[in-house]
Order: structure tokens, then sequence, then C-alpha cells
């Protein structure tokens, strides 16, 4: 095994410390990548500070990997020396189930293997779980490492590797595009993405925020509209409005009174996952043939879709890049929502 640097947090209340980890030697089909930026997730925080459960200590977070290919296995014919690529949250799955021979790997039956946390063989990870993209490096099998087009900055990038493809890949499987009115709940590190995506697909978007402090960002990434939530009439006003409602704060929001927001055949999707549980009221839901549906991220190949995309249309996150040794204030920071909008960590720094 190989050493590389990183940060890693060791119990639910520590704060990050510089540390050095272990990394396989070369499988034959594993890349090794030189990290140069990793995102800044929620999902992070909730892992790191134990908020899911079941989180392994020494974590080293970060599933959001934008790097260059420093070496490859013997049997590598996706990658290069030199390439610009990306990892996102998964870096592997059973690879026989029904979803990943469909190509939904996400899905997989079998349980895939999270960026970091997650269970792996003691001769692949000393631990027996997964360190993530707080690192130098990290070593990942070539089918669960996607290629970052040119044009599209790394620090850009890296965040796209779950924000982006967590919005991408409802507003695809929803067919959001022309003629479509596509709302946005909130506009943070996720909604923001999702207004400028569903935006050069060519929908109609719409953000409902708690304010309109944001309202002026909501324009100049695409939206049409922007609502405060907090207003009552905005639920008057806008009832049975949307095709498709992307649901990206994880609050207790009252459910009922967004379904309403619904057109005939519409979907409500829940992206942010609130701690308890939701409340529907079955007329809500059948006298207008709505439906609430729920999505993770995408699959590896929908992935290196939505960054073609995003390099296309010149798309990618609002972000402001920190040292490393900034990790737990940008945590707090996140909590507080006192970001506009992601945060990336320059790799060089670990």
């Amino acid at each position: 095994m190989s050493t590389a640097a990183a940060y890693a947090v060791n119990s639910a209340d520590g704060r990050f410390e510089k540390t050095t980890i272990q990394r396989r030697d070369l499988l034959p089909h594993d890349v090794l990548i030189d990290i140069r930026y990793s995102g800044i997730c929620h999902s992070d925080i909730h892992t790191a500070r134990n908020e899911w459960h079941g989180t392994r200590y020494p974590c080293v977070p970060g599933h959001e990997i934008a790097g260059i290919v420093a070496e490859v296995g013997s049997a590598v014919t996706r990658h290069k020396v030199g390439d610009r690529v990306g990892v996102g949250v998964m870096v592997d799955s059973c690879g026989r189930c029904e979803f990943c021979l469909a190509g939904e790997e996400q899905y997989c039956a079998n349980g895939n293997t999270m960026t970091y946390n997650g269970a792996v063989p003691e001769e692949l990870q000393a631990g027996g779980y997964t360190l993530g993209g707080y690192s130098s490096q990290v070593v990942v099998t070539e089918n669960f490492v996607v290629s970052i087009p040119e044009g599209l900055g790394l620090d850009q990038a890296a965040p796209l590797l779950c924000a982006g493809i967590t919005l991408y890949s409802p507003l695809r499987y929803w067919n959001a595009g022309p003629g479509k009115r596509v709302a946005v709940v909130g506009m943070g590190g996720l909604g923001h993405v999702g207004v400028k995506l569903a935006a050069a697909m060519g929908a109609e978007v719409t953000v409902l925020s708690q304010s309109l402090s944001k309202q002026e960002d909501g324009r100049r990434f695409g939206a049409r509209h922007y609502y405060a939530t907090s207003e009552r009439q905005t639920f008057k006003d806008l009832r049975n409005h949307f095709d498709l409602i992307l649901n990206t704060v994880a609050a207790d929001l009252p459910i009922n009174n967004y379904m309403r927001l619904l057109k005939t055949n519409g979907t409500l999707v829940m992206l942010g996952l609130p701690d308890s549980a939701l409340t529907v009221q079955p007329f809500t839901l059948s006298n207008n043939r709505r439906s609430l549906s729920g999505s993770t991220i995408g699959s590896v190949a929908e992935t290196q879709e939505m960054l073609n995309f995003c390099a296309e249309h010149g798309i990618g996150p609002e972000i402001e890049t920190i040292t490393a040794d900034r990790i737990d204030e940008a945590y707090d920071r996140v909590v507080a929502s006192d970001v506009r909008y992601r945060f990336v960590i320059d790799a060089v720094t670990f």
C-alpha cells in the first residue's frame, strides 16, 4: 500500500486534523488519481458528525473529487496518465444485479460501495472501509472514474459530481425541457445548480425560497420567477401550476401545500431529506393524479452525460475555494447557510 496526505476527523464532535492514510496498490483495473480539488457536501457533515449514525473513525469524507490520473493498472482502457478525471459518490458496485446490468449502479441491489465510510475488504483498505477525497490521492476502479471535459475547470467540476448529478438525474428522468414548468425549492448548494440545469434544458424555472434575499442570483442563474414561501399568497397564486417540483431542502415543509402546486400528473421529487416522516393527505394525490417521489444520484454514465452537458452549456456551481485547514470553519458556515454556494477544498493544501 502507498500513503497519502489527508484530513480526518476522529469523533463526532472532533475537529479535522492532518494525517497520513494508506491507499491500496493498483489492481489491474485501478486508476491512481492525484486529487486537485475536493468539494464539501452536506452529506460530508452529516457523516463526519455521525448525524446519520454508523460513522467509522477516523473518517476522511469527500465524494466530489476532481484531479489528474497519475498511474493506471495493467488492464485499464478507459483512462490514461494525465487525463482530467473525477470521482463521485460511488467507487464500486456488484456489477451483476439487474440494476447494475441496466447501467443504474446507483440502485445496486447488493449495495454499492460509497466513496467514504463504505465497507470494503481489509486488503483493499486498511480498516475495512473507504476513505474519501479530503486527501492528496485516491485509488478507484476505472469503471467509476469519469472524464472531465476541457472547458470545465477542475474546481467547478468537483461539486457537480454530487450536487450536479443529484439535480440532473431527476430533471432528465421527468423530462424537464421546453414547455415544462419546473420549481426548485430552496436555492442553496443543490438548488442553485438545479436552477442553472433546468434553465439550460429549456424549462420555465421558478425558485421557491423562504425569502426573496437571493432573488437577484436566481434571475442570474436562469430562473424566470422567484417567490417567497413565507408569504401565504404564493401558495394561492401558484396552485395547480407546476409539472415538476424539486425539493432541495432538508427542513420539515408543509408538504401538502407544495403538492397542491402541482398540475394534474405533476411530480414532487424529494432530494433534501428531512429527519421526520412526511404526512401526505391522500386526496392531495388522487384528485389530480399527482405523485410524490424521490431521487438519489445518477449512474456513472449519466454523471458523464451531465458533465458533458455542463461543459457544453457553460454551467458550473458558484464556489468558494478554501485551504484544508479551514474545513471545520466551512462546515459551520454550511450549517449556518453562510456560503454562496459551495465550498471546494484546494487539495494542494493537504
